[in-house]
């Protein structure tokens, strides 16, 4: 097996990732479509509602299940979006991870109150700001792009504010529309951005980074999630009843060892993907509890579940929050230990 992918060229290793990715999503798929239609003849023959409103059970069950079929939506889209990128080339998977940018911010700023004075500094984030920055990327201008916005973005934000004649909750304002770009275009922008790395006897097969980055992510989180469960006396109680210690730590360990398990489809050797993967999921871990608690002062649990939250719209930040954490600290983990 070994040998036969060693043979493969770099586009058919990638072809082979999609295939075994897109096959699990079918399977998943398959299995959510199976239990739901087992739940549906199980309250049909007992008599209850299709739609579970008069057992508080069942309503329980309904929102799982329509949780899970968000994540299965979400989870096609997104891999959708990494297939036509890398298919189209890298430049146009940084048109992709704009738009996504574009909209995970939208969601961010639809939770937080706007004034008129705001509206100059929202221009600036969306059409300036956000194309900017994905520009410095295309030009693989990586040490201006690293400091764009931490520096130049985040002093401009405030003068064009002030420029808008409002001083009400001026600072608490400002700071929410420069959190939501250090979030959204910032730390997601460093995802395309591991495509244009350029490492040596690694040509063409940068696409695997991103791979490893998502995955040993989202496995952490995924682990960490179901190891919470019946786990009592969480960290931060008023903001995840999920984070507690012992399951962060086992979340940490799945991803660490799904890392090294992967380094043969990375420049890493396995001591050094373990250690990366850990990076990127303590950081992700982390990020994911800062986003549950700016939910929880918001007075939302979702960022956009449709009909289940103030936004209406498709909640991708929920699905992404971890990595537009984690993708920062590995991108640039990356590039120090590389010097590239």
């Amino acid at each position: 097996m070994g040998s036969f992918l060693r043979n493969l060229t770099p586009d058919q290793q990638v072809s082979l990732v999609f295939v075994v990715l897109f096959g699990l999503l079918l399977i998943a798929s398959g299995i959510g479509v199976v239990l739901s239609l087992r739940e549906r003849r199980a309250a049909d023959g007992n008599g209850e509602s299709a739609d579970y409103s008069t057992d508080d059970a069942f309503d329980v069950r309904a929102l799982h299940r329509q949780d899970n079929q968000a994540l299965l939506r979400s989870s096609w889209i997104m891999m959708l979006v990494f297939w036509i990128g890398w298919a189209a080339g890298d430049h146009a998977a940084l048109v992709l991870f704009g738009v996504v940018s574009f909209f995970i911010l939208r969601e961010f700023i639809s939770l937080s109150p706007t004034r008129r004075g705001d509206h100059r500094s929202l221009v600036l984030a969306f059409f300036v700001v956000l194309p900017l920055q994905y520009a410095l990327v295309w030009m693989e201008l990586f040490n201006l792009f690293t400091v764009f916005i931490p520096v130049y973005v985040f002093l401009a934000i405030p003068v064009v504010s002030a420029l808008g004649n409002d001083p009400q909750r001026f600072l608490e304002r400002n700071a929410k529309l420069q959190w939501g770009i250090m979030v959204c275009v910032y730390g997601m922008s460093h995802v395309p951005a591991l495509l244009l790395l350029h490492f040596k006897d690694f040509a063409g097969k940068t696409a695997f980074l991103v791979f490893f980055l998502v995955l040993v992510v989202q496995t952490c989180m995924l682990v960490q999630h179901i190891a919470a469960r019946g786990l009592r006396k969480p960290v931060a109680p008023a903001i995840s009843d999920s984070f507690h210690w012992r399951s962060w730590a086992l979340g940490l360990a799945a991803g660490g060892v799904l890392g090294a398990v992967l380094s043969g489809f990375t420049p890493f050797k396995p001591l050094a993907a373990l250690a990366m993967a850990l990076v990127a999921c303590a950081a992700g871990s982390f990020g994911h509890l800062v986003m549950k608690a700016i939910k929880r002062d918001r007075g939302v649990t979702h960022w956009g579940l449709a009909g289940r939250s103030v936004t209406g719209t498709s909640g991708l930040l929920d699905r992404v929050d971890a990595l537009c954490f984690a993708a920062p600290v590995f991108f640039h983990s990356v590039r120090w230990t590389f010097d590239l």
